[in-house]
């Protein structure tokens, strides 16, 4: 099975230069989105909780509504930059994949290159997302009152992680998080292209003249397909982030923690928080598509 995917080699320069603009817009959507849901689901990851709706209200109720928007300072300058190099990257490598291909004037991917682009993308992108999502785990999971603030904001957060283990320390968790990059990016491409195909065989349409809440609907779709396989990534990368230093650190490696994680919750400590994810999936990257 194959997909129309990609615009011939000349039309590179100016499409990446929208993919640049697209990424920017949809990751600042993203962080106003999706916020609220990722304290909940990083709190539910690497807290005890009842469900989703206990920790939304112990939120409020302790720490006010503001709280949900804590540790929104890097992603909204570091997601943006992310999904635009998701984008741009994809592109790049999807017009390389392409190259290879034997076909005419079209240029055309199968799903196997799209996740391929994808899982590249997301490589790429976790040398920046890495970082961005460690500092603002760190600044969600503390609480309000300023007697138990570890961090004043993000700049405190990053000088207290150089100094405490410098840049490597600022990388805590990188090994999950290109796991997690490569299989999400592989299939929110991939799973994208196919609902999209499949929409335009049905509809005997181009893509460019697929209605905008047709878009937002295959997108939607990708990201709850994204989020469902890929979980358990998050959430081992999240109690890594959110992991002490020096004596107080319980994880040494990736394996440590999914040992831990297993002998303390079993399989369903994989999918601590996944009900807010999903909530959180479906808007956000519907969004993304149609921006």
């Amino acid at each position: 099975m194959d997909a129309e995917l990609l615009p011939r080699k000349r039309e590179v320069i100016p499409h990446t230069a929208k993919e640049v603009m697209v990424g920017a817009a949809g990751g600042i959507a993203q962080v106003l989105i999706g916020q609220p849901f990722d304290i909940i689901k990083v709190r539910m990851q690497t807290q005890a909780a009842r469900g989703a709706l206990q920790m939304a209200r112990n939120v409020w109720t302790r720490e006010g509504s503001l709280a949900f928007y804590k540790g929104s300072t890097a992603p909204l300058v570091g997601v943006g930059a992310c999904i635009s190099m998701v984008f741009t990257s994809f592109q790049c490598f999807s017009s390389m994949l392409a190259s290879q291909n034997n076909s005419d004037d079209t240029k055309r991917l199968l799903f196997q290159q799209i996740y391929l682009a994808g899982g590249m993308a997301g490589l790429v992108n976790s040398v920046m997302s890495g970082p961005v999502e460690h500092i603002r785990i760190r600044l969600q999971t503390q609480r309000s009152e300023s007697s138990q603030q570890l961090y004043s904001g993000t700049r405190d957060c990053v000088q207290k992680i150089l100094r405490q283990a410098g840049l490597a320390g600022l990388y805590r968790g990188q090994i999950p998080t290109m796991l997690r990059e490569f299989h999400s990016y592989g299939i929110w491409f991939a799973a994208y292209e196919f609902l999209l195909g499949q929409m335009m065989a049905r509809e005997n349409q181009r893509r460019e003249d697929i209605a905008p809440w047709k878009v937002a609907g295959c997108g939607g779709i990708a990201g709850e397909v994204l989020w469902a396989a890929n979980h358990p990534f998050d959430v081992v990368k999240s109690k890594m982030q959110t992991d002490g230093f020096g004596p107080e650190r319980n994880y040494r490696t990736m394996r440590d923690a999914v040992r831990q994680t297993w002998q303390v919750d079993g399989f369903q400590g994989f999918f601590r928080g996944l009900g807010p994810t999903l909530c959180r999936a479906m808007p956000v990257s519907a969004g993304t598509f149609v921006v």
